[in-house]
């Protein structure tokens, strides 16, 4: 059953990396240009216009059945459809493994969609923050705002398993913003955005409203770099760029957490 259920969600999730990346590149082509360009309510081939297929929509397969490449200009699509099909996918199916179906109580359902619904917002965040070098302000709002009610729901769930406790219940989220949005700021103003963009820190701050302690929080922030510094040695051999974009590697790192919150929770 739980093998059933993770690729399931892998499916949807790659479905959902497809229509996140179509519609980062819509987004992007409507606010650069002046003119509106009429895309259609369909997908098309940002080269030629081609309206795509249904058969050319199937998330990971029809990139690779193409090369990556339009079926009718033979330009190349690019890696980033590829990129976030897989990435969303193996971000729900990891977010999957955290919740047993077979016996996961309401309210257990209740932080694992909400989860979900932030994992979606996080993941359009991401895809377009790597794309463009942006994160639009509005998307960052509503993260936070779900990252709010992820927090409140695993407040309300917590508390019904073990007594409240201020250092726990408050103190420990509070703990985490602070290692991650905290730490995201004073960086931003002290390089009056040289090191990190003025979006990366607001992003820290709706992941570590998800963290429900500053060790949690500290262990994304590490991850976070560590994975950026990784990204960073094929960009300075390729294009000899030193500044790569912190919002992809930031969700990668709060899926991982997320899904790992019990087994590092229980090293400390």
């Amino acid at each position: 059953m739980n093998v059933m259920w993770w690729i399931t969600m892998f499916v949807v999730g790659s479905c959902m990396g497809s229509f996140l990346c179509c519609q980062a590149r819509r987004m992007h082509l409507r606010t650069s240009t002046k003119k509106k360009k009429n895309l259609g309510a369909r997908s098309v081939c940002m080269k030629c216009g081609y309206q795509l297929k249904w058969y050319d929509n199937i998330p990971v397969l029809s990139w690779l059945m193409l090369g990556g490449r339009c079926r009718k200009c033979g330009k190349k699509i690019g890696l980033a459809e590829l990129i976030s099909e897989l990435g969303m996918g193996c971000a729900f199916a990891m977010l999957a493994s955290t919740i047993n179906i077979a016996i996961a109580m309401p309210l257990k359902w209740g932080v694992f969609l909400a989860t979900i619904v932030l994992a979606v917002i996080l993941g359009g965040l991401a895809i377009y923050d790597g794309l463009y070098g942006e994160l639009p302000v509005v998307g960052l709002i509503i993260a936070i705002v779900c990252g709010v009610i992820v927090l409140v729901l695993k407040e309300w769930m917590l508390i019904g398993e073990v007594p409240f406790s201020i250092d726990r219940n408050i103190w420990g989220p509070v703990g985490a913003v602070a290692v991650l949005g905290g730490l995201y700021f004073v960086l931003y103003a002290a390089s009056r955005g040289r090191w990190v963009g003025d979006g990366d820190w607001l992003l820290g701050v709706a992941v570590g409203l998800t963290m429900m302690s500053p060790w949690l929080g500290l262990v994304t922030l590490c991850l976070t770099n560590v994975l950026a510094c990784i990204a960073i040695v094929p960009v300075l051999k390729k294009t000899g760029k030193r500044r790569i974009y912190l919002g992809p590697f930031m969700v990668a790192a709060w899926v991982i957490v997320t899904t790992l919150a019990d087994v590092l929770t229980s090293i400390v």
